[in-house]
């Protein structure tokens, strides 16, 4: 199977303890419904930097900047999207960016 990466970007940040603890619920779902496919549960992930190949230095991710990433396995690509679909960021007004990742070293 191959591994695929799972950027997510947007999605909110929960108001309340309440809320807190239903997303985390929704997560923990998910998660266990992949199963064994999760290769790398992620976490989220803070302010990014880009640096150019001038080597200037801006604020990282443009209008839609990363905030989160999961690996999986999967069979294929529609595999991977597949299994995606059911990811709580997305009921929270986020997306997720699917790329396949290959083994080189």
């Amino acid at each position: 199977m191959a591994k695929y990466l799972l950027v997510f970007h947007g999605g909110g940040m929960p108001e309340s303890e309440e809320e807190q603890q239903r997303v985390m619920a929704a997560w923990t779902d998910w998660y266990g419904a992949l199963g064994a496919s999760v290769a790398d549960p992620g976490n989220p992930i803070g302010r990014s930097m880009t640096i150019a190949t001038d080597g200037s230095v801006s604020d990282g991710g443009g209008a839609n900047p990363a905030s989160g990433y999961a690996v999986i396995e999967a069979e294929d690509m529609d595999d991977a999207v597949a299994k995606s679909k059911g990811c709580p960021i997305l009921v929270s007004g986020g997306s997720i960016e699917v790329a396949e990742t290959f083994d080189v070293m």
